[in-house]
């Protein structure tokens, strides 16, 4: 690229991009040019908007400009965004980044997506993903691998990984990605921006589901944004939030504020160790410079606590339902658990939901690792079971990574991944706000009172 990724137009938020479409200081239209014009000169080194949608935007950035003139405002007025190639879109693939999917094209758009349209948002195409969202990286046979943009050797993560290149690249103003496995966070945290991962079954799943194969929706897994600032995390959930039908008859949503205002009056609970987990140093200590600054504006901040699940049997839990999870129609996956075995685990779930319950009686955020290392280099072993990971010199399971995104996974829990610096290596460091159920905009004001107070997203040097 030769262009610098300065700040301009593009790189406000996906806000400040609503209020001057609604206010009429730029058009939409004018909007997806300029965004397009930067997908086509900075993708080539990232291969993150591997499905490209450049007409039909820049007709519904028309659209949106007609709505303007008619006097109509919506909270995503004209915002150009992309989404992550997983979720409907009608009139384009989505293949899951799996062979036999390749010709799948989506009839209707997905629930998420439809409802950002209706916000006004302008979708220019979908980023990429791992083989069946099944990765920390993000390669796949059909659109081939996604590089980091703070070092292209690296991964930016996954499965939302081209989600997360796409933003901090500044192709993007917003992203829509999934997790069930830390794959809004993860991705997040390797690029250095912000990701949310809702409460369960906040934000309906429908049109996300390989191949489009409807059905119930799997446990743990949610669908949910990413972006530039916590402010734009906030706008894209309202927006998304809500029951689907039949449900919408008779239910309504009414999520709670944050719980404060004011970094001072947090209580905060601090976990850096996981049980046969690795941690980064860099990020530990980054980690707990948070919590001494927290500290100092007053906040109340604990370093153990005998509330919390055991990591041990929580973690036993969410790996017996990711993999139950995720193998499910896979070929050649394990023997599935029989049903009384599935409900243990359903059983197991709740007794830690209740416990992080009654946690939540006495703090008001968790502060966690949003994964215990920085975005490593691409990985090539074919067989996961054989990849590692080396971590302070040290090498350990790829996989076992798992466990830190794992923590508000298990519980149904939202979490947000912060940006909070970067390595020696100059590479992003990411912290992840874990809240009460249904206390999605605790984590994410929380955030963003970080975000305000110590810095947040900063954008990468040109490659």
């Amino acid at each position: 690229m030769s262009e610098t990724l300065s700040r301009d137009l593009l790189d406000l938020t996906a806000g400040e991009l609503a209020e001057a479409v609604c206010d009429r200081k730029v058009s939409a239209l004018e909007l997806a040019d300029q965004a397009i014009a930067r997908i086509e000169a900075r993708d080539g080194p990232l291969n993150a908007v591997v499905v490209r949608d450049f007409d039909r935007a820049r007709e519904a950035a028309k659209a949106v400009d007609a709505a303007v003139a008619r006097g109509e405002r919506r909270p995503l007025m004209g915002v150009p965004m992309t989404v992550k190639e997983s979720h409907d879109v009608a009139g384009l693939p989505s293949t899951w980044g799996f062979e036999p999917f390749k010709d799948y094209v989506a009839p209707v758009d997905g629930v998420a997506v439809r409802r950002l349209k209706a916000a006004g948002a302008v979708v220019l195409g979908k980023t990429n993903v791992p083989v069946m969202l099944s990765d920390f990286q993000s390669v796949n046979p059909i659109y081939g691998r996604t590089n980091n943009p703070w070092d292209p050797a690296r991964t930016p993560g996954g499965s939302s990984g081209g989600s997360a290149a796409a933003l901090a690249a500044g192709m993007s103003a917003l992203e829509f990605g999934s997790d069930i496995g830390g794959s809004i966070r993860v991705p997040a945290a390797f690029c250095g921006v912000f990701g949310h991962k809702p409460s369960y079954g906040l934000i309906p799943s429908r049109g996300h589901a390989p191949g489009g194969m409807a059905g119930a929706p799997p446990p743990l897994a949610v669908v949910g944004p990413l972006a530039r600032s916590a402010a734009d995390l906030r706008l894209a959930l309202d927006v998304t939030a809500g029951p689907d039908e039949p449900e919408s008859k008779g239910y309504r949503l009414d999520l709670p504020e944050a719980r404060h205002d004011r970094l001072g009056d947090y209580r905060v609970l601090i976990v850096d160790t996981l049980p046969g987990v690795a941690l980064d140093s860099e990020i530990k200590a980054a980690l707990h410079g948070l919590a001494a600054n927290l500290e100092k504006l007053g906040a109340t901040v604990a370093r153990h606590s005998d509330l919390l699940p055991d990591p041990a049997k929580a973690r036993e839990v969410f790996m017996g339902l990711l993999n139950t999870a995720m193998s499910r129609r896979q070929p050649g996956a394990p023997p599935p658990i029989d049903a009384h075995q599935w409900m243990d685990l359903q059983d197991g779930q709740l007794a830690i939901r209740r416990q992080w319950g009654e946690l939540f009686r006495s703090f008001d955020v968790v502060l966690a690792p949003t994964i215990g290392t920085t975005a490593f280099p691409h990985v090539t072993e074919p067989d996961p079971a054989k990849r590692r990971l080396t971590i302070d010199g040290q090498e350990t399971g790829y996989f076992d990574q798992l466990a830190w995104p794992g923590i508000p996974l298990v519980a149904n829990l939202p979490a947000t991944a912060t940006p909070m610096g970067f390595s020696k290596a100059g590479l992003p460091i990411s912290v992840q706000v874990i809240g009460a159920y249904l206390e999605d905009r605790t984590t994410i004001g929380f955030a963003g009172l970080i975000e305000r107070q110590f810095g947040g997203f900063r954008a990468p040097p040109p490659l």
